[in-house]
């Protein structure tokens, strides 16, 4: 199950989708107002459809303008066929797109592909905010530029972020992140936590919380 948004000028179509996507049991949001999209909170959606051709802001625009602050899918449904008009759309930073008039099974096939890529990758990369996780290399950036973090800095910020909102004391923190057969001791993880700071704060990023009397927690 999935949270998507479908965003298109012509009710008829946007009952049509909502239909066929709720049958695999997916959550689904339509918007015939394509202004309305800027006021919204985008970051909880699994997928977005645009339609380009709509009054007031066409499906171009909006993607280019919501492209940096959602890391989802992006699928442009068009009538347009023209290979330099699909070509721009995708370089604007959508995904794919669905040529109308489509068949419901397509539709249905396309966007389950881009859900079930989209779940794969997720397992690797972790988005929070401007800060991106690459779990796979271990490796932590910001706006697209690798902080130059030790092992032992990037294995608590990465700890912390996957348990984000909750608030674990230095003692946890060692345990989970060095084992009880780590050199060192908790006194540690305050020396590591300090430094991670200094170096996201070169960035404007204030992700790791004190607790007082508690410990730390990752606040993004």
């Amino acid at each position: 199950m999935a949270k998507i948004l479908v965003v298109d000028d012509e009710p008829a179509i946007l009952s049509l989708i909502r239909n066929a996507l709720s049958t695999d049991r997916h959550l689904v949001t339509t918007l015939a107002d394509s202004a309305k999209v800027q006021q919204m909170d985008l970051g909880s959606y699994d997928l977005i459809l645009l339609d380009v051709m709509m009054p007031v802001i066409d499906g171009f625009t909006l993607c280019r303008e919501i492209r940096a602050s959602v890391d989802c899918p992006i699928l442009f449904l068009t009538a347009k066929t023209l290979e330099s008009d699909l070509m721009y759309g995708l370089g604007l930073g959508a995904d794919d797109y669905i040529l109308k008039p489509f068949g419901i099974g397509a539709l249905r096939a396309r966007i389950g592909a881009h859900l079930r890529r989209e779940a794969r990758e997720r397992r690797n990369v972790l988005y929070l905010d401007n800060v991106v996780f690459n779990l796979s290399g271990k490796e932590l950036h910001v706006h697209d530029n690798k902080i130059p973090l030790t092992k032992s800095e990037y294995e608590i910020c990465e700890f912390l972020a996957r348990s984000r909102g909750q608030v674990f004391s230095k003692e946890q923190i060692y345990e989970r992140v060095f084992g009880l057969e780590g050199d060192s001791d908790a006194s540690a993880i305050t020396e590591h936590i300090k430094n991670i700071r200094a170096k996201l704060n070169k960035w404007d990023i204030e992700a790791i919380e004190t607790i007082w009397g508690i410990g730390y927690k990752w606040k993004l």
